[in-house]
């Protein structure tokens, strides 16, 4: 017959279990310790475990107190997973190393230098928490559930890659910490990698921001921030700047959305793009402010010539707009405001879409949407110096043809080179 003594201690919220009251040197402080009557023992994360069962009675609950329990004739001992609703790690970088703390007996921490890699496969919420400085390092999350990432004054400076690369095919929440500034940087190049890296941040699912904090996004090599899936900004103020090295401020394949907070980019490179997205944009509050400063993108194959114009937004879905502010600026030769390869429907909120660059290689437009521009409210202003303001697939010289006006506002100028119409 073998006797087993199980212990339960209740220490600054850490649960164990013990034989005779006694803690094995070699016991981590987050294990409970299941010791035999012939002196085995056995190891067990705490956070995996709600309670101890003897057979089919429940002997031990780890939310009780301290209490001794003797049972004799053990056939089985079975360990219950612990319901666990929220997950925390800790990750404060400091030079080129980082400390990480939290619950990191749950998930999966690598660690090389201030290269930081999470792997997840619990059932329940994450939340990773940035704070620190680091001029080379990085993270990398792989997660099978949607989770969060705190940034809490944190700088990563990546010379190689994405500072902050989303390996998760699920919702990534970003939160701007109240009152911090945040800094993503990438290098001038890329490493090698088996895994997708196409911006300063990059994630393979959708990315919400959220907070009122503050995040500055420089990009050397590719985009700014990057999804291959779809963006929502909810708040914070975000500012992205691209250099004329790489490419747009926002990519996403499925949709841009914003609601609130200030979002600001300024995009350098031939044939960049503010906002660039592979569905549609829709703008439904906050301010945004997009300036792009490049040229035409001229690339020739096979004897095919291409123009790529840089846009302040470029979307091959619908662009609709009902509230909130967006200024686009776009000087560069045959550069755009909005450039929609479906509808511009804008029904509310303030745009001003302005192009100010020459039309050597290109034909700059303020606002373009191939299958239509329609005008239903809000306050709408778009100028260009030198071509049509409005393209919305009708070849006429009469301003009233490229536009489509819905009731009947307040203020409406028609020019060639001019159209202001305002409903308020």
């Amino acid at each position: 017959m073998k006797k087993v003594i199980l212990s339960l201690l209740l220490l600054l919220g850490i649960c164990s279990v013990q034989a005779a009251n006694t803690v094995p040197k070699n016991r981590a402080n987050n294990q409970i310790c299941l010791t035999l009557g012939n002196g085995e023992k056995a190891y067990y994360n705490t956070s995996q475990i709600s309670s101890v069962i003897v057979g089919d009675t429940v002997v031990v609950n780890v939310d009780e107190t301290v209490q001794d329990v003797y049972a004799g004739n053990v056939s089985s001992i079975a360990f219950a997973k612990k319901s666990v609703e929220n997950v925390a790690v800790n990750i404060a970088f400091n030079g080129t190393t980082a400390s990480i703390t939290g619950d990191t007996d749950v998930v999966t921490v690598s660690q090389n230098g201030a290269d930081i890699t999470v792997t997840s496969t619990i059932d329940c919420y994450l939340d990773i928490t940035l704070t620190g400085s680091t001029t080379s390092g990085s993270l990398i999350v792989y997660s099978q559930k949607k989770y969060g990432i705190t940034l809490n004054g944190v700088s990563i400076t990546n010379p190689q890659g994405p500072a902050i690369n989303n390996q998760c095919g699920k919702s990534l929440y970003v939160t701007l910490a109240d009152g911090t500034v945040n800094t993503l940087t990438d290098g001038a190049s890329y490493a090698e990698s088996s895994i997708d890296q196409k911006g300063v941040l990059f994630s393979e699912g959708q990315i919400y921001f959220l907070g009122t904090g503050t995040l500055q996004v420089n990009g050397n090599a590719k985009n700014g921030i990057a999804s291959d899936d779809y963006i929502v900004i909810e708040g914070g103020t975000i500012k992205v700047d691209v250099a004329e090295t790489g490419s747009n401020g926002i990519k996403v394949n499925d949709g841009f959305t914003i609601s609130g907070g200030v979002l600001g980019v300024n995009v350098k490179a031939d044939g960049a793009r503010g906002i660039k997205s592979d569905a549609q944009v829709e703008i439904q509050g906050g301010e945004t402010t997009i300036t792009t400063k490049g040229d035409c993108l001229i690339e020739t194959t096979d004897g095919v010539r291409d123009t790529a114009s840089a846009a302040g937004v470029k979307c091959d879905g619908v662009f609709l707009m009902t509230a909130g502010k967006l200024t686009v600026t776009s000087t560069g030769d045959g550069g755009k405001g909005i450039n929609c390869a479906d509808t511009v429907k804008f029904e509310g909120g303030t745009l001003v879409a302005n192009t100010t660059g020459s039309n050597d290689e290109g034909k700059p437009k303020a606002v373009k949407g191939d299958k239509g521009i329609i005008v239903s409210g809000g306050s709408f202003i778009a100028t260009c110096k030198k071509s049509w303001a409005l393209d919305n697939g009708v070849d006429s010289e009469t301003v009233s043809d490229r536009v489509t006006i819905i009731g009947t506002p307040m203020t409406k100028t028609l020019e060639k080179r001019n159209v202001v119409i305002k409903y308020e």
